[in-house]
């Protein structure tokens, strides 16, 4: 079996882009509603605005986030950048949950040692106990 056949993705979903877009255009449309003249209302809505529409864009420009194959895992590293975490570097791939303000999350991270990846299940596109397990699968028995 050839190495492209055994790599497998998670990617943000498709509709997150466009939803923070879409909160990007709403945050410029209150501002105006509601500047009432105050052009420091209006300069806080488009800051807002800009933060949220570079996150999309990020997401639209590098929207895998992890891929895994028998070489290792690779992470996105920056704001688009991509960096390759042979299994030897691997020491630990677990799930994080936590419970706060009556709501519980997952995170996946990854130890790499001097690196830590984390990954929430927007990020993924899928949950991050599904992924873990996944990973785990992966990594070439040694």
């Amino acid at each position: 079996m050839d190495e492209i056949s055994t790599a497998r993705q998670w990617r943000v979903p498709t509709n997150l882009p466009a939803a923070k877009l879409a909160g990007a255009v709403l945050l410029i449309a209150l501002g105006l509603l509601f500047a009432d003249g105050d052009p420091v209302r209006l300069v806080v809505a488009g800051v807002a605005a800009a933060v949220l529409a570079v996150w999309a864009v990020r997401d639209l420009v590098a929207p895998v986030r992890l891929t895994v194959d028998p070489t290792g895992i690779t992470v996105i590293h920056g704001f688009a950048g991509r960096r390759l975490l042979p299994w030897s570097a691997v020491e630990a791939i677990s799930v994080d949950r936590r419970q706060r303000l009556g709501l519980s999350g997952e995170i996946l991270e990854i130890d790499a040692g001097e690196s830590l990846h984390l990954f929430g299940r927007y990020d993924l596109g899928a949950t991050p106990e599904e992924v873990a397990g996944a990973l785990r699968d992966a990594r070439p028995v040694s």
